[in-house]
C-alpha cells in the first residue's frame, strides 16, 4: 500500500509499528505479508498531538495449497552444514536490514525478465495436517542464461556466488523497506554498493544453489513481511 498522510500529521503506526514517511512529501509504503490477517488499523498522530484511527480490511485470496498424506521432514541439516550455511543466512538478514534511501518504492514495477511461471507465491504443501514453508516469491523461467534486469530503481546491499540455497544472489533496496532478491543466478553484472535504474541489466538465470532447473526465484519483503512481486506488476507483456 503506498499512500500520503496529510502535512498535520506527524508520526504513522500500522497494527502498531510505526511507519516511515518522507518528512517532504509525506508519501509512506506499508506491505502486508500473506498470513497478515483480515484488517490493519492505522494510527496517524497529529502535530498537536491528537490521534485519528482507521481500519481498513483486507480481501482475503486464494492460495495454491496441496494436502498430502505424508509425515512433514525434520528439515534442517547436520553441525558442519549449519557452520557453513550461518554466515549465509546472517549476510542475507544484514542486506535486508539496511536502509540506502534508494526511491525504487514509488515507481511503477516492471518485469524483471518475462517466461513462464513455474512457481507462484503463497503456494503451501500440508502434511498430514502439519503446514510446511509456503513459496515466499514467484520463479520465472525463461530459459537458463537469460539476462534480467532491475524491476525498479535500487541499491545492490548483496552480490554473492556459491550460497548454499540461493547459489548466486542479488539483493535490491527499494527504500522505504521494501527490498528484492534474486536467487539461483548463474552471473552477475552488478557489485555490491552500486545503485541501479529500472531496467538495467542485474544478472543471468540459471539453476545455482538448490535449484531443480534454471529459473529465476524473485522475492519481495517489507522489513519482516514477505510480499507478492506479482500485486507489483501489470499484465506479462
Amino acid at each position: 500500500m503506498r499512500g500520503v498522510a496529510p502535512a498535520h500529521i506527524s508520526s504513522i503506526t500500522a497494527n502498531g509499528e510505526p511507519v516511515a514517511f518522507d518528512p517532504q512529501d509525506k508519501s509512506f509504503f506499508i506491505g502486508l505479508d500473506r498470513d497478515a490477517g483480515s484488517a490493519i488499523e492505522l494510527v496517524l498522530t497529529q502535530v498537536d498531538g491528537q490521534t485519528r484511527k482507521q481500519t481498513l480490511s483486507i480481501a482475503p485470496r486464494d492460495w495454491q495449497i496441496e494436502r498430502v498424506n505424508v509425515a512433514k521432514g525434520t528439515g534442517g541439516g547436520s553441525e558442519a552444514w549449519w557452520k557453513k550455511r550461518e554466515p549465509e543466512w546472517l549476510a542475507i538478514r544484514d542486506a535486508r536490514a539496511k536502509e540506502t534511501g534508494a526511491e525504487g518504492w514509488r515507481q511503477d514495477f516492471i518485469w524483471p525478465v518475462t517466461g513462464r511461471i513455474s512457481g507462484r507465491f503463497g503456494r503451501q504443501r500440508i502434511y498430514r495436517g502439519e503446514p510446511g514453508s509456503y513459496h515466499s516469491g514467484i520463479d520465472i523461467a525463461p530459459g537458463n542464461g537469460t539476462p534480467f534486469v532491475a524491476p525498479a530503481d535500487g541499491t545492490v546491499v548483496l552480490a554473492r556466488t556459491g550460497f548454499s540455497l540461493e547459489g548466486g544472489i542479488i539483493i535490491l533496496d527499494h527504500g522505504a523497506g521494501l527490498n528484492s532478491a534474486f536467487i539461483h543466478l548463474s552471473q552477475l553484472a552488478v557489485s555490491e554498493g552500486d545503485k541501479v535504474e529500472q531496467g538495467q541489466l542485474l544478472g543471468n538465470v540459471g539453476a545455482s544453489g538448490r535449484a531443480t532447473g534454471p529459473h529465476l526465484h524473485w522475492s519481495l519483503m517489507w522489513r519482516d513481511a514477505r510480499l507478492d512481486p506479482l500485486l507489483f506488476l501489470p499484465p506479462m507483456p
